[in-house]
């Protein structure tokens, strides 16, 4: 009887430390990570939009030197 009740002591202790690890540990954690989540999302999204906005600019510079280089091969002028 005193080993079972050992027994039942000795894992009643490893799960409450346990459970006091993940109450006061890990969960805080988690929170401080998912805002940082949450912060580093904002920050890719408005960097993807810089990056998008700064490939429009190249592309519309882009065009614009074709339809140029094409109306001066219509018009004849090249230099």
């Amino acid at each position: 009887m005193l080993i079972t009740r050992t027994f039942s002591l000795t894992n009643f202790l490893i799960g409450s430390s346990a459970l006091c690890f993940q109450i006061f540990v890990l969960y805080p954690w988690h929170e401080k990570l998912e805002e940082e989540f949450v912060e580093l999302k904002k920050e890719h999204a408005r960097l993807l939009e810089e990056t998008h906005e700064r490939h429009r600019g190249e592309l519309r510079g882009i065009r614009e030197q074709l339809e140029l280089a094409n109306e001066r091969r219509r018009t004849g002028k090249f230099w």
